[in-house]
């Protein structure tokens, strides 16, 4: 699980960020539009509210040491689901390289898409 920062803002919601979750069994990746000052509280909420009614009861995350992981509303969250929470060093490819792989092209396809829409407007 990681957080794409520096996105241009769309959406009704003005989104800026991506959350990134790849579900390591079927190596299936889920990109969740978020905003960049959600707290820990709306992190959870939509992991709970869009990954858990998918997947079922997450057993196991890893992720950077991002702030909203490491604050203490997500590791009681996480215990209160019984989730094991394994942070990694970022852009660590052994523990977590299957998402760094797929961070590039979302960015890269993003920012030609971006580029496309503002010479659309030009």
């Amino acid at each position: 699980m990681n957080l794409v920062a520096g996105l241009p803002p769309g959406g009704d919601g003005s989104y800026n960020y991506s959350l990134v979750i790849v579900y390591r069994f079927s190596k299936t990746a889920i990109f969740l539009a978020c905003h960049k000052y959600d707290i820990a509280m709306d992190t959870a909420l939509l992991i709970c509210n869009r990954l858990v009614s998918w997947t079922g009861r997450l057993t196991n995350i890893i992720s950077d040491r991002y702030p909203k992981f490491n604050s203490a509303l997500w590791t009681d969250i996480n215990q209160c689901f019984g989730t094991k929470l394994s942070f990694s060093t970022a852009y660590h490819l052994k523990i977590n390289g299957l998402d760094e792989r797929l961070i590039q092209p979302l960015e890269e396809i993003t920012r030609i898409f971006c580029e496309y829409v503002l010479k659309l407007k030009d």
